[in-house]
């Protein structure tokens, strides 16, 4: 894995910032999981599909964050093969889950400010399982095609990867035969798994938007909008930054492609407790609750000591 060798001092810097960062990702999104559990408020289909959405971020930046923090303290980082697979399986099956779950989270938003006297009809606990087993299903099934396409191919001993961690692209340029099979498949399911999503979570927000504008009162306006603004800059960052990364025109300095690649997966998902706990009267309301000892008291009084 060649990162950044050839400028050691800026791998330095960027071990002290990964590291600050995958903390706060890892802690906030533990603690949005935590006060979901906790809090009976947040018992409902939105914070299950952000509990969920948390655990992705966890399991996405987990997937290769400390081997590439062990190896910028290294002069010459490896990565053997089959935990290179196995990296590569988990950040692709983990990204395209994030991608159906936002949607998921979009058509939630979506009945329950366009359909609220049905939305316990129509989101109930049953359905939200099955959307998130599909979001789930479909991110590792894709990652599994991908796979199994990428590993039958010949490699013929070039095993430099150009990059922090097992990507996909990096690994392809590794391959001795033709990838142009890999490349049409990765290109349908990106369009299937990132755009339609995308589409989807879009045209929620128009018909979301017109029914908040038919909403007379500004109160009423401003309390529908403040139910899905945390999501809807959710999805902003991740598809901005996505659609930077991946359709902006190739850098002269390849260095400047891994550090925005580092900057998607390491910043993006750390923000995402941090946009909900700002943005969400419930979550806040949550937070201080757990701060004051009360959650865990409560939690604790439904379990009385027969002594």
């Amino acid at each position: 894995l060649l990162g950044l060798h050839d400028h050691h001092n800026l791998e330095m810097v960027l071990f002290v910032l990964a590291l600050g960062i995958y903390s706060v990702n890892v802690l906030g999104n533990a603690l949005l999981i935590g006060l979901n559990m906790l809090d009976p408020r947040l018992h409902t289909p939105m914070y299950f599909f952000l509990s969920n959405l948390a655990l992705v971020d966890i399991s996405g930046t987990s997937s290769f964050v400390p081997l590439m923090l062990v190896n910028f303290l290294e002069t010459q980082s490896t990565i053997s093969f089959p935990g290179c697979a196995l990296q590569m399986y988990l950040t692709l099956a983990l990204g395209s889950t994030e991608c159906v779950l936002l949607a998921m989270m979009a058509c939630d938003r979506y009945v329950a400010i366009c359909q609220p006297l049905r939305y316990s009809e129509l989101m109930s606990w049953h359905t939200s399982m099955w959307m998130v087993a599909l979001s789930w299903g479909a991110g590792f099934a894709n990652s599994l095609l991908h796979s199994n396409l990428t590993w039958s191919l010949p490699f013929c001993g070039h095993n430099i990867i150009n990059h922090f961690f097992c990507e996909i692209l990096a690994v392809l340029k590794l391959a001795c035969g033709d990838i142009s099979l890999n490349a049409l498949i990765l290109m349908v399911a990106s369009a299937v798994l990132t755009l339609a999503p995308l589409l989807l979570i879009f045209l929620s927000y128009v018909f979301i938007l017109t029914a908040i504008l038919r909403v007379p009162s500004a109160a009423g306006r401003h309390k529908a909008f403040s139910t899905c603004s945390a999501h809807l800059t959710v999805v902003v960052i991740f598809y901005g930054t996505l659609s930077f990364m991946y359709f902006k025109p190739k850098a002269k300095e390849l260095n400047l492609d891994k550090l925005i690649a580092l900057f998607y997966g390491v910043v993006t998902p750390s923000l995402n407790p941090i946009i909900y706990s700002l943005r969400n009267a419930e979550v806040k309301a949550a937070t201080i609750a757990l701060l004051r000892g009360d959650l865990l008291s409560r939690k604790m009084s439904r379990f009385p000591v027969v002594l």
